[in-house]
């Protein structure tokens, strides 16, 4: 036979096309082309192969080697296509004996000179994709774990290249992998709010935002404890779903994080130095990579000292928080990634933090603080649900034993019941539902209504900056277990959002 067809998979985001091997043995000067639209390391996996299959034993046709990547149109990169273009030349030159080439059989991996079978990215999503087709998926050992989450998927790993052969052709069959025993989250060590002293509204905020999915924004001095409010946030949410995990895992795989973290069902928590650029935080690149947003999908986005990011690198952000996912265009592709995150913010008042403190220690101009807020834009600080003061505590509480509060264990418990009030009313968070949907599940009286537009009009809000207000009172109703939002909860919501006594927007 001097023609074979491999199956493997491309990586396009979180996507895994499938991509045909097609190898070819004609006469003519010993040679070897790849065809297919590859990229620079997909032309240099001739010299990997060649190596690797001369080290193992194998021999290298003396004639003319056509390989061709379909379909030609989709760019291919890296490494993923070694292991399926050796097998192919294998197959097409006869040395498989006993074995036909199987197209309810896909493989992907990077060959080593030695043979050794390296691990790739973005091995989950093509593991998910083969089994939606009922295929087996052979893949580097270490890559087994990762691939092993697709439910349903056969997997099959090895760690050199005769390994593979030898299951190939039945002399020496590798075990199927089996999936990896789920961790609970609660053993993996995660900031407890128990260790926050003081600060009972900020942690009463950080509640509300766990119940209901919303953003929030810490402003106060330095060393009044906004990050570490902002580290406990993911104790509180409840452990990801089995489709969440393997969304997390997918983008941790194409990014070459670990899935670990997402296989024990702990929401990702990123936190970004504010010396970070638009495409590091949203992604992008020559060739797409996801950003710190889609690394924090499902999760926490923490940016700290949030002035201090470019305004350019700040207004990014807007489209992803609206839509919760994030589409990179570039002139030969579009790649679409996920980013429903939580965003977690924290400033300081002023360019030496001590404004309004109480104390004289602020000796900012009243211009450069204004200056210094302004370089937070009306439509992202219109996008943050909870907008709060985090003052600096008193030494007496600070330094005071048995000051402690309520753990994350007993906040998260109740998290929890609130958002198994919202599935089973409406499917989805609080911070999901629209316009119209707020009207039906909010039904505030018509007290409540005219206080809501005496603030409106007052405070000149958007209709943006209405709905997200009507979102978290509805999250504190369903803390509080009511059915319809009370005034007591649109009060709240509003001194959340710096607006309870109508001066401030």
């Amino acid at each position: 036979m001097s023609l074979a067809v491999i199956h493997t998979r491309a990586q396009l985001g979180i996507e895994a096309p499938p991509v045909a091997v097609e190898v070819h043995l004609s006469g003519g000067l010993p040679s070897m082309s790849i065809v297919g639209l590859p990229e620079t390391a997909v032309k240099e996996s001739r010299e990997r192969v060649r190596s690797a299959l001369i080290t193992a034993g194998f021999d290298f046709p003396q004639r003319r080697v056509t390989i061709n990547l379909a379909p030609a149109d989709l760019p291919k990169e890296g490494g993923r296509y070694d292991l399926a273009i050796a097998i192919g030349i294998l197959a097409a030159s006869g040395q498989l004996k006993g074995w036909q080439a199987n197209p309810s059989v896909e493989m992907i991996g990077e060959l080593a000179l030695s043979g050794d079978i390296r691990p790739v990215r973005g091995v989950l999503p093509a593991a998910v994709a083969a089994g939606k087709l009922g295929r087996a998926l052979l893949v580097p050992r270490d890559n087994a774990a990762e691939a092993v989450m697709a439910e349903g998927t056969e997997v099959f790993a090895a760690s050199h290249l005769l390994e593979l052969v030898g299951h190939l052709t039945r002399r020496e069959r590798l075990p199927a992998q089996l999936p990896v025993q789920e961790h609970d989250q609660s053993a993996t060590a995660m900031p407890d709010l128990a260790e926050v002293k003081g600060q009972l509204q900020a942690r009463r905020a950080l509640e509300v935002a766990a119940a209901g999915g919303h953003n929030l924004l810490f402003s106060g001095p330095p060393g009044s404890g906004k990050s570490m409010l902002a580290a406990r946030l993911p104790g509180l949410l409840p452990p990801l779903a089995s489709d969440q995990r393997l969304e997390v895992a997918a983008i941790a795989s194409v990014s070459g994080q670990p899935v670990a973290p997402a296989c024990a069902g702990v929401r990702p928590f990123r936190n970004p130095h504010h010396t970070a650029s638009a495409i590091a935080l949203v992604g992008g690149g020559s060739h797409p990579r996801p950003g710190e947003i889609s690394l924090a999908h499902q999760g926490v986005l923490f940016l700290d000292e949030l002035p201090e990011f470019p305004r350019r690198v700040l207004e990014v952000l807007r489209e992803p928080l609206e839509t919760g996912e994030i589409l990179i265009s570039r002139a030969a592709r579009q790649t679409r990634y996920p980013a429903r995150f939580q965003l977690v913010a924290a400033m300081n008042p002023c360019p030496c933090g001590y404004h309004d403190d109480g104390t004289d220690r602020c000796l900012c101009t009243p211009d450069q603080i204004r200056r210094y807020q302004m370089k937070i834009s009306g439509p992202l600080l219109d996008r943050i649900d909870l907008q709060l003061q985090v003052p600096a505590l008193p030494a007496q509480t600070l330094l005071s034993p048995g000051m402690q509060g309520e753990s994350s264990a007993e906040v998260r418990a109740r998290v929890m019941t609130a958002l198994e009030r919202q599935l089973q009313r409406q499917g989805r968070m609080n911070r999901e539902l629209s316009g119209s949907e707020l009207e039906q599940v909010c039904g505030l009286d018509s007290a409540s209504q005219a206080l809501l537009v005496q603030v409106m009009q007052h405070s000149r809000l958007s209709a943006r900056a209405c709905h997200r207000l009507l979102r978290v009172a509805r999250t504190l109703a369903d803390l509080a277990g009511q059915a319809r939002v009370e005034r007591t909860q649109l009060l709240e919501a509003l001194a959340f959002r710096g607006l309870a006594d109508g001066d401030r927007g």
